[in-house]
């Protein structure tokens, strides 16, 4: 890369495939073109997301032969790939990045762990291995929590020094999500839409939001639109089907801008099992829209105080009386998205997101007290 003098960034991702971790990645690389270079590498070979990344970012994503299974023979490639790479900081992301940690080990170069979240086998209980090695191998590096949940976890749970935890909430771009995106209208006649924007995936629990809504059916027009695709979508089909609502249920596949289609909902729905701080219902809040979703994560404190009482427990009863409260009440639809706009843009403007992740990819001291700095005000 030359003489260029912007700091390298070396990310590992688990899969850089579209998803909330990998959208912002995308908007801070598109935010700092000027500032750094980047080298994305995607565990799984999937770096779909680079549709996200704008042309004038220096982005390399390179690719790296492994031997499946092979741990140490793989740390070896890794470490020999980091010193001719020489980055200035190796950024790290989630449990399935950990052997390049191991392959940092003893540290080549400054080291930087973020951490979304859990997949569906650490929904309810983390795993005793897991932990012991984020306690070993975080212990000396920087790591940044997106969610209070997740900070409180880092502390309690892994028991990593509390000097070394940065709550850095996701922010978002307000230009582009509001009253000002044109809006696009669903291609159905039948109540208000209800809406949602995933992966579909195991953990994103897409059937449990398409039971919901075939309760809520049974008695009230309405019409539900899923954005996104995955292995789940032909499952969630044949359930639409079974249950009698397959005419009222669009399924749109993957969608790389899904501003307009925020605006052409009335409710946002999250069904999830396990989230941390979703992108997604920042957005359905500042496109204006009343959420209803499972408790998981910071999702009840993200929220509008008004909104509160939406946010759910993990059952198809219990998100199916949520969207139904929203269903019948367009006043107060209206009332919740207003409410959850102003909160979006009191505390998640992106600005402030981009300042912090910049301040610890130039490797500037975080200190107690510093404005970057927060100590968990929870225990789990």
């Amino acid at each position: 890369m030359g003489d260029d003098p912007r700091r390298l960034v070396l990310t590992v991702f688990p899969s850089f495939a579209v998803g909330g971790a990998q959208a912002r990645f995308a908007s801070i690389a598109n935010h700092y073109n000027d500032r750094f270079r980047h080298c994305v590498i995607a565990l799984n070979g999937d770096i779909s997301c680079r549709e996200r990344i704008a042309s004038t970012v220096h982005i390399d994503y390179p690719t790296i032969a492994l031997n499946k299974g092979d741990t140490f023979g793989n740390r070896g490639i890794f470490r020999r790939y980091l010193r001719e790479t020489k980055p200035d900081v190796l950024v790290t992301c989630n449990f399935g990045s950990f052997d390049w940690i191991l392959a940092n080990t003893p540290k080549l170069m400054r080291h930087i762990h973020i951490e979304d979240g859990f997949g569906p086998d650490e929904r309810v209980r983390q795993i005793p291995r897991r932990v012991w090695l984020r306690r070993l191998l975080l212990r000396r590096s920087p790591v940044i929590l997106p969610s209070r949940n997740l900070l409180a976890i880092a502390a309690n749970v892994w028991r990593l020094p509390q000097k070394n935890l940065h709550y850095i909430p996701n922010g978002i771009d307000l230009a582009h999500f509001g009253t000002s995106v044109p809006e696009t209208r669903w291609p159905c006649n039948v109540g208000p839409v209800i809406g949602t924007v995933a992966a579909l995936r195991a953990e994103k629990n897409l059937a449990r939001l398409v039971r919901a809504f075939a309760l809520v059916a049974r008695a009230t027009q309405c019409h539900l639109a899923i954005i996104g695709d995955g292995p789940d979508r032909a499952m969630l089909q044949a359930l639409a089907a079974e249950l009698g609502v397959s005419d009222r249920v669009t399924f749109t596949g993957h969608v790389s801008a899904p501003q307009g289609l925020y605006r052409g909902m009335d409710i946002y729905a999250l069904s999830s099992d396990t989230e941390q701080m979703p992108m997604t219902v920042l957005e359905a809040m500042a496109s204006g829209l009343p959420v209803a979703g499972t408790a998981v994560g910071d999702v009840a404190s993200m929220v509008a105080d008004e909104n509160r009482r939406f946010i759910v427990p993990l059952s198809d009863d219990a998100l199916a009386a949520s969207l139904r409260g929203l269903v019948d009440d367009r006043a107060l639809r209206t009332a919740l998205g207003a409410a959850n706009r102003i909160k979006v843009v009191q505390d998640y403007d992106q600005q402030v997101m981009f300042d912090a992740y910049a301040a610890l990819f130039d490797g500037l001291p975080v200190r107690p007290g510093h404005p970057l700095h927060f100590l968990p005000d929870s225990h789990v």
